[in-house]
């Protein structure tokens, strides 16, 4: 089962991974990939935003325009 979070209107999936003991999210419907991994929900959510900014980041410098799913 996946949870959702939403971070500045972009949705990523979360997932608990036993083997490693940390939460996993990965955005989704991107043109790319971007993951975050950590140990509570607090510190994932963190992790998202930073994720989420250099993704964004790589995208613009690359003249790649993106926008949320709505």
């Amino acid at each position: 089962m996946n949870n959702i979070m939403i971070i500045d209107g972009y949705h990523a999936a979360i997932q608990y991974d036993p083997d490693i003991e940390m939460f996993r999210g990965e955005f989704t419907g991107l043109n790319g990939g971007a993951d975050f991994y950590a140990d509570s929900m607090a510190r994932l959510r963190e992790e998202g935003w930073v994720s989420l900014r250099v993704f964004l980041e790589e995208c613009r410098e690359r003249g790649i325009e993106h926008e949320p799913l709505a």
